[in-house]
């Protein structure tokens, strides 16, 4: 393995956050200052192929990048677009039933749940502070 591969794989596999290519080149080029986003985009195609790490093309629109090659779900804030591994096992028998409906030669599957992180929720349920928006009147003390 290259010494570029080795050390975007290091650096992948040091969050959890998902990375996109964009992201995972600011990360890389701490190490490796001259390296281009050309490269890293190619080596990171690469690394998927090979099975290192999963490409995870999904809702969210961006592709994003798991140091995690296991079959795993996620879960997508619809809010603010942070993906998570979620805390559960494979289904592999949904594989069967889709084969069985379907006549497809079914290879795997991905699935992700889609919600609002605890971040998002926080933020919904605080006050907006909206134009037009006036305090509660004061109370004159007794």
């Amino acid at each position: 393995m290259t010494t570029q591969r080795s050390i975007l794989l290091d650096e992948l596999r040091r969050v959890d956050s998902h990375p996109s290519a964009d992201e995972l080149y600011a990360m890389v080029r701490r190490r490796l200052p001259r390296i281009s986003l050309g490269t890293v985009y190619r080596n990171l195609e690469i690394l998927a192929g090979l099975g290192a790490i999963r490409r995870i093309d999904s809702g969210g629109g961006l592709k994003r990048f798991d140091g995690n090659p296991e079959e795993h779900y996620h879960i997508r804030c619809v809010a603010c677009d942070r993906l998570v591994d979620a805390p559960v096992a494979v289904d592999r028998s949904l594989n069967d039933q889709i084969r069985r409906v379907t006549d497809f030669e079914i290879i795997g599957h991905q699935l992700e749940f889609l919600g609002r992180c605890p971040g998002c929720r926080t933020a919904m349920m605080e006050p907006a502070g909206l134009p037009g928006d006036f305090p509660p009147p004061a109370i004159p003390a007794p």
